[in-house]
């Protein structure tokens, strides 16, 4: 039976773009968006990750990614545009309520402090979740096993009890690794029926 159901972030709770961003900072510098992807990819992946995993501060972080577009705005004005990919939910705030009225629940995500200082605010499914472990707060990225095991810890119950979502395949392999019932998501349909056949109801 399970007791504790753990969802990824992106692209399962909210839907994101990058591409949102690369348009928002080409406003921003004397790149276009498609310029702005390249540079990103060639020399920002590093830094990102580092910012992904709190080895880097919000502030330093706008600092070197301002210097390396050679964008002009203030801190304010970059979180903005670094944080317009989010779009739409993907699975009903109805849905998450109702589920944590029955289920401990446990956000598990590879994020950064602006993102998810953002996230945080828009969407107030969030609100429902019991324990949050975000990569920039525990040090740690999806795959690597001690970031499952801190999702573990908090979910308060033992791992074959755990539901797990999340979009990359990659992840949920690491996930089951270590015991979680996880399962790829692809639609807020199709993860709810995979939870209806467990057994899982709201």
């Amino acid at each position: 039976m399970h007791k504790t159901l753990i969802f990824d972030l992106g692209k399962v709770l909210v839907q994101f773009d990058f591409s949102l961003g690369y348009q928002a900072f080409s406003k921003l510098c004397p790149h276009d968006a498609a310029a702005i992807r390249e540079i990103v990819r060639a020399r920002g992946v590093e830094m990102i990750r580092k910012f992904e995993t709190g080895l880097i501060e919000p502030p330093d972080f706008q600092r070197r990614m301002c210097e390396m577009l050679q964008i002009e705005a203030d801190y304010q004005g970059f979180c903005a545009s670094w944080s317009s990919i989010f779009t739409q939910e993907l699975i009903p705030e109805s849905t998450i309520a109702a589920l944590a009225r029955r289920y401990r629940l446990v956000l598990l995500s590879n994020t950064n402090a602006i993102h998810f200082d953002l996230v945080n605010r828009k969407y107030p499914a969030l609100r429902h979740f019991h324990h949050l472990v975000l990569s920039h707060e525990v040090k740690a990225m999806k795959p690597d096993p001690a970031i499952y095991r801190e999702a573990i810890a908090h979910a308060q119950c033992l791992p074959h009890e755990c539901f797990y979502a999340d979009d990359i395949e990659e992840n949920i392999v690491a996930g089951r690794a270590l015991g979680l019932d996880g399962v790829v998501f692809e639609s807020a349909e199709q993860i709810e029926a995979a939870m209806r056949a467990r057994g899982i109801e709201w």
